[in-house]
């Protein structure tokens, strides 16, 4: 009889917890989490006790994070960080047994994740501790010449779940009274988060405002023109409405 598959994961917020577990249910059916950690301690302890075969870590976690729990589980399970910042999916991520998901978790690159697991699952952990050490030092140099980190993913509640949307999926953010409305290609949500905070920590480089009411993601802008009545409207990629882009903001766009 084949053995079922075990794993744990560990990061110190809830939503993404839940986020990883539903979209490992749907990677990978036969694959039990037999425990949830909300820091490196406690990974380690339930990884003890329980003997997960794999541990999906965060890298940023309250007290103990993942580095340093991989360093006492890594000749007992298989190793997948998890982190929220590109500059921390390093080469090292990519070969050997470290493997890494970048937060928000998508389902492609879990179902990479997944495929690798399933063949390396056969096999004891391989001796990681010089790719640990390696990435340890890298972040230490990161944190003495730390980079802004902005926004990567918003949380809208959705009836009585709570819904996790990458900032990659985000066509526009918009002003609607007391709340925001977040349009991706497929949906429309509300979040009370207001339009000044978010563009204090989105990314100016990935989202401009093109009006007081109004942030875009600039890689969804398919074109600018002109109304009859001088106006700069703005489309975007799979929303079949024109936004206004404010004279106030018409800079952004001087070639028109």
């Amino acid at each position: 009889m084949a053995t079922v598959p075990t794993a744990l994961i560990a990061d110190d917020e809830a939503p993404m917890r839940e986020q990883l577990r539903a979209r490992l249910q749907e990677a990978w059916p036969g694959l039990q989490i037999v425990a949830e950690a909300a820091n490196g301690v406690e990974a380690v302890e339930l990884a003890t006790r329980l003997k997960p075969q794999i541990a999906f870590l965060d890298i940023r976690m309250p007290g103990m994070g993942g580095i340093e729990a991989a360093r006492q589980l890594y000749n007992r399970c298989h190793i997948v960080f998890a982190t929220a910042y590109d500059q921390y999916a390093v080469d090292a991520f990519e070969h050997g047994a470290i493997d890494y998901l970048l937060k928000p978790v998508t389902s492609e690159r879990l179902a990479t994740t997944c495929e690798r697991l399933r063949r390396r699952l056969p096999q004891a952990p391989q001796d990681i501790g010089s790719q640990l050490a390696q990435l340890s030092s890298l972040l230490q140099q990161q944190s003495s010449n730390p980079k802004r980190s902005y926004l990567r993913w918003i949380q809208a509640q959705v009836g009585g779940n709570l819904r996790m949307i990458s900032t990659r999926e985000i066509l526009f953010f918009q002003s609607d009274e007391k709340y925001t409305r977040v349009q991706t290609a497929t949906a429309e949500l509300l979040i009370r988060k207001t339009l000044k905070e978010l563009a204090d920590e989105l990314d100016p480089d990935e989202f401009w405002r093109i009006h007081r009411s109004t942030l875009v993601r600039v890689d969804a802008i398919a074109e600018v023109s002109r109304d009859m009545r001088g106006r700069q409207m703005l489309r975007v990629r799979n929303y079949p409405h024109e936004l206004e882009v404010s004279r106030n903001h018409s800079h952004l766009f001087q070639q028109m």
